[in-house]
């Protein structure tokens, strides 16, 4: 597949510096770009060095991009969305028929699957489902008892959903992901640990995308809550009667135990580990690898172990890069004052003095 320059410019809505005739057969980051390929660059001041080094033929810039290096250029407004819609062009998704049920899966004979739903082979379905019109339960899904799956929800191969989940329409899971799995919530009884109650569910809102590998467990007397159109990345581990509000970001790895609650927007970004029965308000983001171990105000930005305000982290983390400075100018300073000291004691143990 191939296309003018001019006919991405068109395809973007964007303007056109260079030679229109010139033929693009694909597009890559400015890394990987060879001769023939549109690269793209979203921070065109910082990037000459970038730009010249670059093999592509051409470039998607913004509008306020002056210079380009001499590649010729497409300008406009949002670069990445721009960019994807050329990618898109170039390499369509891939479009799959709905196929139905398969005569593979394992669909139990009180589940109720509304229209137009697709269940790939090899797929599980057990008692009393509902999954609603347009969803698609791939390969090695197992659905179990009494969950309900909303419309046009989309679940990837391997992702277990428990009993009695209930996920909105429009949601994504993704591969590996365990929705509903029980908590982590023990007692010692008599030397022994025993589980306690595990006698909630899981509820996603809409629009809700849960990553590959990561896990929702059930509360213990009642729900654990998804808020509509939060995003939760791989790999990410939300805890038991946990209620995480709308439109969160969890990104990476992060670590949310028991009954924490989030406000709406709330961003936390790769590590963040968020200590049991706190409240991060709504709009806090949590920078990478923050440790929460108290409540959280609204708006905050948080970062370090334990977390702390992002100015206040980054002025503790300045004064620690000079402590081997001050350790040098404090033995400096130790040696004049002892020296001092010493002067001093001579001075009052002096014999002409006292004479």
């Amino acid at each position: 597949m191939q296309a003018t320059l001019a006919e991405l410019a068109a395809l973007v809505d964007g303007q056109l510096i260079g030679d229109g005739d010139l033929v693009i057969h694909g597009a890559s980051p400015m890394n990987h770009a060879v001769p023939g390929q549109i690269t793209l660059t979203d921070d065109c001041p910082d990037r000459h060095y970038d730009l010249s080094a670059s093999r592509a033929s051409a470039i998607l810039a913004s509008r306020s991009c002056e210079s380009t290096g001499g590649l010729p250029t497409i300008q406009v407004e949002d670069v990445h969305a721009a960019f994807a819609k050329i990618i898109r062009h170039f390499n369509p998704p891939r479009i799959k028929p709905r196929s139905g049920v398969s005569p593979l899966a394992v669909i139990s004979p009180s589940a109720k699957l509304d229209e137009n739903v697709d269940v790939h082979p090899y797929a599980t379905v057990g008692d009393d489902v509902f999954i609603g019109s347009g969803s698609t339960i791939h390969s090695g899904v197992h659905i179990m008892a009494g969950s309900k799956i909303g419309s046009n929800v989309t679940v990837y191969p391997n992702a277990v959903i428990y009993e009695d989940t209930i996920i909105g329409a429009n949601c994504i899971i993704h591969g590996g992901a365990v929705l509903g799995a029980n908590g982590f919530g023990y007692t010692q009884v008599e030397g022994r640990h025993v589980l306690s109650a595990q006698l909630g569910n899981v509820i996603l809102g809409a629009n809700v995308e849960v990553g590959a590998g990561a896990t929702i467990d059930r509360g213990t007397y009642g729900p654990t809550t998804i808020g509509e159109g939060t995003k939760i990345d791989n790999l990410v581990m939300v805890a038991h009667n946990c209620q995480i509000g709308r439109h969160n970001m969890l990104c990476s790895q992060v670590g949310i135990a028991g009954s924490t609650t989030t406000g709406d927007y709330v961003v936390m970004a790769g590590q963040v580990g968020v200590r049991d029965h706190v409240h991060i308000g709504q709009r806090a983001v949590l920078g990478a690898m923050a440790g929460i171990i108290n409540d959280v105000a609204e708006g905050s930005q948080m970062i370090g172990v334990p977390a702390t305000p992002h100015r206040d982290q980054k002025l503790k983390q300045a004064a620690f890069s000079k402590l081997p400075e001050m350790r040098r100018q404090l033995k400096i300073l130790q040696r004049t004052v002892d020296k001092l000291v010493e002067q001093q004691a001579n001075k009052d143990n002096d014999p002409r003095k006292a004479a």
